[in-house]
């Protein structure tokens, strides 16, 4: 097990994030990030964060501790923060989790999620990251601006480099995991992960936009219309859609979010054999 502590306003998934995680998991151990309860977390840190056995842990000044993503109550027990649990033997959830003092949401913000994967083909010429920009164009009016493996975000926009990026990885036998960034007008970021599968060379994004309370939120018509030309254009083989209340800036705070909204069931039509390597 490995502590991290970090006392800043915003943890973003830096180089040296991403490269403590990738070496505790490679170890077969997991990374405890703590900070303080006023700390939020970029996209790309929650979504690393919340893969596999690390965790976010919240050390609050009156309520002691606890994980910052599902509010469960923590004590400190040979070696690593572990979940306090009831009688009945499930989490206890800490009271600032659920009670934070103000308003952790702005007023009216929202987060558009969309989570897609597509499946291509392992052909010499295939060029990833078609569908993120797709659905950035569509959605943004405009392409992505900057991609990375970690934050800040500082490379432009390329879909070929970002390729052969994954070829390189994929010749290792590791998987590729990237960040994508818009433009300051419109909050955009998504998390890719690239792996190879019996099936072909997958891509699963997490792509979100923050909107403000006046700002209109894409139709169901211009959702459906996405992932039409996506189907056809670049081998969807699915697409969920959901809005919930949650800040424009698309960090997280440790506090109990609002459940997401479930938009226009957006699945693109796929084999029984597509289907089956989902269960």
């Amino acid at each position: 097990m490995s502590v991290v502590v970090q006392d800043r306003p915003v943890t973003a998934l830096t180089t040296w994030l991403s490269n403590a995680l990738a070496e505790t998991a490679a170890r077969g151990r997991a990374l405890q990030l703590v900070t303080p309860p006023t700390s939020r977390l970029t996209l790309p840190a929650r979504a690393a964060l919340a893969f596999g056995p690390h965790r976010w842990v919240v050390q609050h000044p009156e309520a002691g501790y606890y994980d910052g993503l599902s509010g469960a109550r923590l004590h400190w027990s040979d070696g690593a923060f572990t979940e306090e649990r009831g009688p009945d033997g499930t989490p206890c959830v800490a009271a600032p989790f659920t009670a934070p003092v103000g308003a952790p949401v702005p007023e009216g913000e929202r987060q558009l999620v969309l989570s897609l994967r597509t499946v291509h083909p392992a052909t010499a010429d295939l060029v990833l990251g078609g569908a993120l920009e797709a659905a950035w164009q569509h959605l943004t009016g405009a392409p992505p601006t900057g991609w990375g493996t970690a934050e800040p975000v500082n490379l432009p926009w390329s879909k070929r480099e970002l390729t052969e990026l994954a070829r390189t990885r994929a010749q290792r036998g590791a998987p590729t995991f990237l960040i994508t960034l818009g433009t300051p007008e419109q909050p955009a970021i998504a998390t890719t992960q690239i792996v190879h599968t019996p099936a072909g060379i997958e891509e699963h994004t997490t792509l979100a936009l923050g909107y403000k309370p006046d700002d209109t939120v894409p139709s169901d018509t211009a959702l459906s219309e996405l992932a039409q030309h996506l189907t056809a254009r670049h081998n969807l083989a699915v697409l969920f859609v959901t809005l919930r209340t949650a800040r424009r800036d698309l960090t997280t705070t440790p506090h109990a979010e609002h459940p997401p909204t479930p938009l226009t069931p957006l699945s693109a039509p796929c084999s029984a054999a597509d289907a089956a390597s989902q269960h």
